[in-house]
């Protein structure tokens, strides 16, 4: 198994995204690269610094993380800056966040891919995980428990997967 955290924006979308994919093990949201102190939601609406973010555990032989990056890059908006769809703020910018050095290799070459279809500079951060805390009980799995919440993923994405 290996871990991969990815910010895009809300994190209620990037989490039911990634749960359709078979080889996605596990998926957790939380806050990811601020200050060491563990933030409350409210902390991190008030610009504590950290990233809302998605932990992916996958089976590397069932998914690669090449893949899950293609999906990543699939829904969000890889130009802007802390923003994504309505949302805006620190908190909503896109990071790859790895957790082995072995990891930055494929990451640079989607990274690199992804450059040259924008033909622009990525406002995707890449960097090592610095620190992981793990948002309240009410926003794990959110929009499976709240259906009509918000996310800036178009719902047709939800249906990609081939299921679990």
């Amino acid at each position: 198994m290996s871990t991969i955290y990815l910010a895009g924006g809300c994190f209620w979308g990037l989490q039911k995204f990634f749960d359709q994919f078979e080889g996605v093990i596990n998926t957790e949201v939380g806050y990811a690269n601020g200050p060491e102190q563990a933030p409350s939601y409210e902390d991190v609406c008030h610009d504590s610094g950290h990233a809302e973010t998605v932990k992916i555990v996958y089976d590397e032989e069932k998914i690669s993380l090449e893949k899950l990056l293609d999906y990543y890059f699939m829904v969000i908006d890889p130009l802007s800056v802390n923003k994504q769809g309505h949302d805006e703020g620190i908190q909503y910018r896109t990071a790859i966040i790895y957790t082995e050095e072995c990891q930055r290799t494929a990451i640079m070459a989607v990274y690199k891919r992804e450059e040259e279809k924008t033909g622009a500079k990525l406002a995707v951060a890449i960097e090592p995980l610095q620190n992981f805390f793990s948002a309240e009980t009410y926003h794990q799995k959110y929009l499976e428990k709240n259906p009509g919440g918000y996310c800036h993923i178009p719902a047709k994405y939800y249906s990609l997967g081939s299921g679990k």
